[in-house]
């Protein structure tokens, strides 16, 4: 795969600068083109962050998941929801974005990502599930949610996608 990227002029203290991607994959060419308007600050991160986890929690409820964990915080990490089904225990990485410029959602969690989401994970069951249950009598399961909101200016145009197994 041959990637090359153009940037444009870049203002001093902007965080990115406008960029056309070239991607070649198999003779085939793919263009992005990469537009501060996608940059968003901290703060809209974190309340778009927030929005997808509340939708993705809405959409494991709507499955028949109970929700047992939201934002879980542990002493080496966080996982965005924990939910059950039955015998079933789901450790949930949910991701969110307002567009598809940058890929879908699920293609930012790496391999690195996932060694630390089971870590965490591993983390729960040793220290809180000991407590309530004994976690062999759960089945284990790693999901992803993408939440892709299609319009800005409308909330709940947006697309859903739920992984089930996905590490």
């Amino acid at each position: 795969m041959a990637v090359r990227a153009e940037p444009h002029r870049k203002e001093k203290g902007k965080r990115m600068e406008n960029a056309t991607i070239l991607i070649v994959l198999q003779g085939v060419i793919y263009v992005r083109f990469i537009n501060e308007q996608f940059n968003m600050d901290t703060a809209e991160a974190k309340e778009l962050g927030d929005e997808g986890e509340e939708i993705a929690a809405k959409h494991l409820e709507s499955e028949g998941f109970r929700i047992v964990e939201r934002k879980f915080r542990g002493k080496i990490g966080e996982i965005d929801l924990i939910a059950t089904k039955g015998r079933l225990l789901v450790f949930c990485e949910v991701k969110s974005r307002r567009s598809l410029v940058y890929g879908l959602p699920a293609e930012a969690i790496d391999g690195k990502k996932i060694r630390h989401l089971r870590r965490v994970a591993s983390w729960y069951l040793t220290q809180k599930m000991r407590i309530k249950y004994l976690y062999d009598d759960f089945d284990i399961r790693f999901d992803v949610i993408e939440v892709v909101f299609v319009s800005k200016a409308d909330a709940e145009d947006l697309e859903i996608a739920h992984i089930e197994n996905a590490f």
